[in-house]
């Protein structure tokens, strides 16, 4: 009697430890196996439900059609819509390329032959602007040129006109002018650099044999420079042609450019075949005006000697 009531606890104690054991154990092994069960599962399942999600759109909603065809380069070549966009851009890329180059050469010109000991400075006070960010400069203009602006504000002022005028936002010329500041500087380096190996000897010899400054300027410094001139007008040409933010905040419907209608291809249209399309045609547009801008200004050099 004494012994089993010695022995019972014992028991009764196994028994309990016995009960928690054989509860625990699952809970712990499912807490060590349910993570890389769950992420093989994922792995696993999820390749499969993508799988079928793109067959099933595919097969519902997308259609491909993977015949060989031109029917888009023709679109981009014959639609009066991207045709006129195709000319506009053109236009305003060659317009702000001599805009640049014609602002740039003089500030390029005086720190190469007037700069002296400070032209490290004149190049560094050049390059600020360009310390923030493109998007703001074009925000910037966008102020100035706007309606109740610091351009339409200061012609109020000044009595030259009555009341804010909407001709200057919003259109081709808006497009030009902040095009033309923002490259500014892509024309004014090349250009000094090409000024800054003119052989200064040729100068003072024109000079010595009877030329005066412009003469010798046209004769000597501009021939000798052409080189720089024909980089800075590439520099700026080429990448204006396929600006997209200048055209979109300042443009207005009246400065919307090819690049436009390209990414309205690629974006909401979700028409790729088309945009690449256009994207090829600029390309080589732009490319074959290039080749025709060095050619003609080499042509140039050639009759004035």
């Amino acid at each position: 009697m004494t012994a089993a009531a010695e022995g019972s606890p014992p028991l009764r104690m196994t028994q309990v430890r016995r009960n928690a054991l054989l509860q625990s154990e699952p809970v712990q092994g499912f807490a060590l196996i349910s993570p890389t069960f769950l992420y093989a599962l994922i792995l696993l399942v999820l390749p499969i439900l993508v799988v079928f999600a793109h067959s099933f759109w595919t097969q519902n909603y997308l259609t491909i059609d993977h015949t060989f065809t031109l029917e888009n380069y023709r679109i981009a070549l014959t639609e009066p819509i991207y045709r006129d966009l195709l000319w506009r851009s053109l236009y305003i890329s060659l317009t702000v390329s001599v805009l640049t180059v014609i602002l740039a050469y003089p500030i390029a010109y005086f720190i190469s032959f007037h700069g002296g000991r400070h032209k490290s400075l004149w190049l560094f006070l050049i390059t600020i602007p360009f310390w923030t960010s493109y998007l703001l400069r074009v925000m910037s203009w966008k102020v100035i040129l706007g309606y109740n602006g610091v351009l339409n504000s200061g012609l109020m002022g000044l009595g030259i006109i009555d009341e804010p005028s909407t001709a200057l936002l919003y259109n081709s010329s808006a497009v030009i002018i902040t095009l033309t500041h923002a490259w500014a500087t892509f024309a004014i380096l090349p250009i000094f650099v090409s000024l800054e190996k003119v052989d200064r000897t040729l100068v003072e010899a024109a000079t010595d044999l009877g030329d005066g400054p412009l003469r010798s300027f046209l004769r000597v410094t501009l021939p000798l420079s052409t080189p720089g001139v024909v980089s800075a007008m590439l520099i700026v040409m080429i990448p204006t042609v396929g600006d997209y933010v200048t055209p979109k905040l300042v443009g207005g419907k009246d400065g919307v450019m090819i690049a436009n209608a390209i990414q309205a291809q690629f974006g909401k249209a979700s028409n790729w075949p088309l945009g690449a399309a256009l994207s090829v045609t600029t390309m080589v547009i732009v490319t074959l005006m290039a080749g025709a801008t060095v050619l003609i200004i080499r042509a140039a050099q050639r009759l004035a000697r």
